[in-house]
């Protein structure tokens, strides 16, 4: 794993009007893939271990919940620390365990019910918000680092979406919309974030929808994947050597 120093807390590299119109429609098209899933995907093994389809659509029930609610987000917070353990690991069994109760159907519409409003409680959050360092540092990598909390609203938000929707088309065979005007601006801010996280000279071919072409500097290593794989290898679903080693959060 290649990785080079972060001295400073983690901000969004985006523009804040394309951050926000990412989310709206991120929201939209995971609303899409749940409405489509059949009656006997929701049982079905993600590559997430201990997830099946249903339990990763309570997970980002919850996720979408807490984003819309800042009372919602701070009763989270609570319980899951008081849980104890890894944070995220803490948020995340939570937000499945609360909604074990729910039919598919369920969390399929109250997804779609707060998911708008979730992506307009980001759009709202203020800069004063949003340029403070968030209380927990984040594990990446094995490495402790630190966020603002406009980075977690503007891009882990939308990018965790984003990954788990590809995690469901994957275990149920749903077809996983990818637009290079949506998916492509994702693929190339994680691009850019990979790039200055290894630091290194490199030529990137990613192929597919979301794909594109970047370099930095003479003689780096030559890398050709599909868009999706590219980030599934940085998120660490799955083996990656070299530079692609090197993980971006999502």
């Amino acid at each position: 794993m290649i990785t080079t120093a972060l001295t400073e807390p983690l901000t969004a590299a985006l523009p804040r009007q394309t951050a926000m119109r990412l989310a709206a429609t991120e929201y939209q098209r995971f609303a899409d893939l749940l409405r489509s899933l059949q009656p006997d995907d929701w049982a079905k093994p993600t590559e997430c271990a201990g997830w099946d389809v249903r339990e990763m659509a309570a997970h980002m029930l919850g996720m979408v919940e807490m984003a819309a609610s800042f009372r919602e987000n701070n009763r989270q917070v609570k319980l899951a620390r008081s849980r104890g353990g890894v944070f995220i690991d803490a948020l995340t069994g939570l937000q499945v365990d609360e909604r074990r109760h729910m039919t598919p159907a369920q969390i399929t519409s109250r997804f779609a019910e707060r998911a708008p409003k979730a992506a307009r409680a980001r759009r709202r959050a203020p800069g004063f918000i949003r340029r403070r360092t968030m209380p927990d540092v984040q594990e990446v990598g094995g490495r402790d680092e630190a966020w603002t909390i406009g980075y977690c609203i503007d891009i882990i938000l939308t990018r965790d979406p984003w990954m788990h929707r590809g995690d469901l088309a994957r275990a149920t065979g749903a077809p996983h919309v990818l637009t290079a005007d949506h998916d492509g601006v994702i693929v190339a801010d994680v691009v850019a974030e990979w790039a200055a996280r290894h630091g290194r000279p490199y030529a990137l071919h990613l192929t597919g929808p979301a794909g594109g072409r970047w370099s930095s500097g003479d003689g780096g290593a030559e890398i050709e994947a599909d868009a999706v794989e590219f980030c599934r290898g940085l998120s660490g679903r799955g083996r990656a050597d070299g530079l692609l080693a090197t993980p971006v959060p999502f």
